[in-house]
């Protein structure tokens, strides 16, 4: 019998402190109350803010890459924008549009860049000074200083 109310109070207690036990609230919110002293600190939850919304920017059309140049130069924006082809020689096109890593291509996109354009490819992509790093790493260059 002993036993039996031994075990009974167990569990009685193990169900009370699991009834008082519940899911974490996160930190506890501290209002004021009517008539009550300003405390120091009031925690009030935060709602969520609004959605931003995407700047709309105009976005600039599309360059016409004209027939037989594997690139543009495109200096400007808006209407202050001037696109240059960049055209090649048959044997040297041919040579940039299998390999555009090569030295001639690339010398040619550095003059539009140093001018202060974008250039873009025939497939319309911006040839960035990223992928330049890209082709670096395809091809070993050597280059010889003249100082």
């Amino acid at each position: 019998m002993i036993r039996t109310r031994a075990v009974t109070l167990l569990a009685s207690a193990a169900a009370i402190l699991a009834a008082c036990v519940g899911p974490p609230a996160g930190p506890p919110v501290i209002v004021p109350q009517a008539g009550a002293p300003t405390p120091p600190v009031v925690r009030r939850p935060v709602p969520p803010p609004p959605p931003i919304a995407a700047p709309t920017v105009p976005a600039e059309p599309p360059v016409a890459v004209p027939a037989g140049a594997i690139y543009v130069c495109v200096v400007g924006s808006g209407e202050q924008r001037r696109i240059t082809a960049i055209e090649f020689v048959p044997k040297v096109a041919t040579l940039c549009a299998k390999h555009p890593e090569m030295g001639p291509c690339q010398y040619e996109r550095e003059g539009c860049r140093r001018s202060g354009g974008r250039v873009i490819a025939a497939d319309g992509k911006e040839i960035t000074r990223a992928t330049e790093a890209e082709y670096d790493r395809k091809v070993m260059r050597v280059r010889f200083r003249g100082d």
